[in-house]
């Protein structure tokens, strides 16, 4: 194996998991939205928005709340 191809297989490695981790994470985004529609109904654009730019964390955190709180603005609140 030459180093070039050394380094395309890292290249390729690395790619498969970023891919990986986004798609996770992608995933997780379009639970949390299924999730908040069956508990409040329609939700509006900027929320749909800001569900599908949030970051992991943000995703964790709203979809521990969904079903304990008793507002989408509660569930979605930054703490």
């Amino acid at each position: 194996m030459t180093i070039a191809d050394h380094l395309r297989e890292q290249g390729r490695l690395a790619g498969e998991r970023e891919g990986c981790q986004t798609g996770r994470l992608e995933g997780q985004r379009s639970t949390l939205l299924k999730l908040l529609r069956l508990r409040f109904g329609e939700l509006p654009e900027p929320v749909v928005a800001r569900v599908r730019a949030a970051d992991a964390a943000q995703i964790d955190g709203w979809t521990e709340r969904v079903l304990t709180s008793p507002t989408l603005d509660d569930c979605l609140a930054e703490r």
